[in-house]
């Protein structure tokens, strides 16, 4: 039965993990913290790395430090979680970062309805550069408005 509950535990995560990066987005990223995300909407820059990436580094520690609680700790619902965190940090990386903003030169050719949905909804976030005004969705559940 803990396998039942590891399994759902895993998957709820990585669900509310697409809630949790729309939120941080719309009321952090977009927010009080604008200043670390604007260099993502501004190529003011050189380099790779963005001060946005910051915004994975967050993730990455609160998901290490569930590794830490299950191996160190015994709590055993960690892992799952940790998981579910590493997992969600995966697909949006390669979603965004790879598919859509083409940061590692892969993925370009892929074209079906979800993945014209995605550019199409992304593009329409990014045509504002400042910190208001932008349109705010899931990185993985699009609006199926976008879907044409």
């Amino acid at each position: 039965m803990q396998t039942v509950y590891w399994i759902l535990i895993l998957l709820g995560t990585f669900f509310i993990m697409e809630f949790k990066a729309w939120f941080t987005h719309k009321y952090i990223m977009h927010g009080f913290l604008w200043s670390l995300h604007k260099d993502h909407h501004h190529k003011e820059h050189d380099s790779w790395f963005e001060r946005n990436d910051t915004f994975f580094i967050f993730y990455a520690v609160v998901s290490m430090a569930c590794f830490y609680l299950w191996g160190e700790q015994g709590v055993w619902f960690a892992l799952p979680i940790g998981i579910g965190i590493l997992l969600y940090g995966i697909a949006y990386f390669v979603v965004h970062d790879i598919f859509i903003h083409q940061r590692f030169k892969i993925l370009r050719n892929i074209d079906n309805k979800y993945a014209r949905g995605v550019r199409r909804a992304h593009k329409i976030h990014h045509k504002h550069l400042g910190k208001d005004k932008g349109e705010n969705f899931g990185m993985l559940i699009v609006p199926f408005k976008y879907f044409k």
